[in-house]
C-alpha cells in the first residue's frame, strides 16, 4: 500500500512539472542550450551574483550556469579583460559569457553582445572589457541590445543592476536558445569595439618589451603579454641565463637575472627563474616563493617588463 501511495505522488509530481518543462522545451528548441558564464566584480558577500544566477534560471531552469569569477577587483575593466582572455577559448564554442565590471552602470555606454569568429559570445557594457578578446578571436558581428524587448520585465526603473536586469537575462536567453543573436538588436561596427590602450609586445634589437597584465595571485607568479614566439626571437634556451627588468609608469622598480626554465623543479628552492606559463607567455617567479612579493611587483597597462639575454647590450 505504502509502494502505491508513493507511485501515486510521484506520478502526480510529474504531472505538475511536465507542463512547465514542455512549455521551456517549446521556448528552446532541444539542443539549441548552450554553457552560460558569469563574471563580474561584485564578490560573493552579497546577493548580487544570485541574484543573476537566479534570473538565468527564470528563463531556463536547466540551464548550465558557472562562474569564470566574482572576484574581479571593483571597477577594474583591464583585468576583466585579461580574464576573459584566459578562459574564453576553453569553453566550447556558442558558450555565452555575461561580463559586470560596469562603473559606467546607467550611462551613455552602450550595452552589447559581441559574437567571435568561433562563435562565442560575450554580453556586457561596451567600455573595454573586450579589447583582448577582439583582439585575439576577432569580431564576427557587434550588436547594442535593445532594451526595449530584451529586459527583465519590471525593471525599467531599476538603473543601476544592468547585470541583472539586462546582461543575464539576455545572456540567458541567448545560452537556452530562446532568441538568436540577430534578436539581440541592431547591429553596430565590428571595428567599433570600445578598447583599453595598452603596450603590444615587440622587440627592438635585442630588447623585448611587454607588459604585466596580471600577476598569478595565488603564488606571486608574474606574468607578462611576451608570446612565445617572439620570446624565441632571442635564441634563449633552456637554462640561459635572462636579465629581466620591472618597470611602473617607466621607472625600474626591480631587476633580475635568472634562468630560463621549463619547470619551477629546474631551480632550488626560493631561487628565481623565468619561464612560458599556461598561455605560452613569458613568466617570472620564485620556485616556492612569491616573486611578486619580493620585489614589490603589481601588474596592469602601467607596469613594464623588458627582456634581454644576459650576454645581449643591455637596454
Amino acid at each position: 500500500m505504502k509502494l502505491n501511495g508513493l507511485i501515486g505522488a510521484l506520478c502526480f509530481s510529474a504531472l505538475m512539472v511536465a507542463p512547465a518543462l514542455a512549455q521551456t522545451q517549446a521556448q528552446c528548441p532541444q539542443g539549441a542550450r548552450h554553457a552560460l558564464v558569469l563574471m563580474t566584480d561584485f564578490g560573493t558577500s552579497d546577493g548580487a551574483a544570485s541574484a543573476m544566477r537566479g534570473v538565468a534560471f527564470g528563463v531556463d531552469p536547466t540551464l548550465q550556469v558557472s562562474e569564470l569569477t566574482h572576484n574581479i577587483p571593483e571597477y577594474d575593466i583591464w583585468l576583466g579583460a585579461y580574464r576573459l582572455y584566459q578562459t574564453a577559448n576553453y569553453w566550447p564554442k556558442g558558450s555565452v559569457f555575461v561580463n559586470v565590471i560596469d562603473p559606467g552602470v546607467g550611462t551613455a555606454r552602450k550595452s552589447v553582445v559581441l559574437k567571435t569568429r568561433e562563435g562565442r559570445y560575450f554580453v556586457g557594457p561596451d567600455n573595454g572589457l573586450f579589447t583582448l578578446i577582439a583582439e585575439r578571436d576577432g569580431v564576427a558581428e557587434l550588436r547594442e541590445i535593445d532594451e526595449k524587448v530584451n529586459r527583465l520585465e519590471g525593471s525599467a526603473e531599476s538603473y543601476t543592476f544592468h547585470g541583472r536586469d539586462v546582461y543575464a537575462f539576455v545572456g540567458a536567453r541567448l545560452a537556452s536558445g530562446a532568441i538568436t543573436f540577430d534578436q539581440v538588436g541592431p547591429v553596430l561596427p565590428s571595428d567599433s569595439v570600445v578598447k583599453l590602450a595598452y603596450q603590444k609586445a615587440e622587440r627592438k634589437g635585442d630588447v623585448i618589451r611587454g607588459i604585466i597584465p596580471v600577476l598569478d595571485v595565488k603564488y606571486g607568479n608574474v606574468w607578462t603579454n611576451i608570446p612565445k614566439a617572439l620570446f624565441e626571437e632571442l635564441r634563449i634556451g633552456a637554462h640561459d641565463k635572462v636579465k629581466v627588468r620591472f618597470l611602473h609608469k617607466g621607472k625600474k622598480v626591480a631587476e633580475v637575472v635568472a634562468p630560463y626554465e621549463h619547470t619551477f623543479g629546474g631551480v632550488n628552492k626560493g631561487e628565481p627563474l623565468v619561464y612560458l606559463n599556461s598561455l605560452l607567455e613569458v613568466a617570472v617567479a620564485i620556485s616556492q616563493g612569491s616573486f611578486a612579493q619580493r620585489h614589490k611587483i603589481e601588474s596592469g597597462v602601467d607596469w613594464g617588463v623588458e627582456i634581454t639575454r644576459v650576454d645581449a647590450k643591455s637596454p
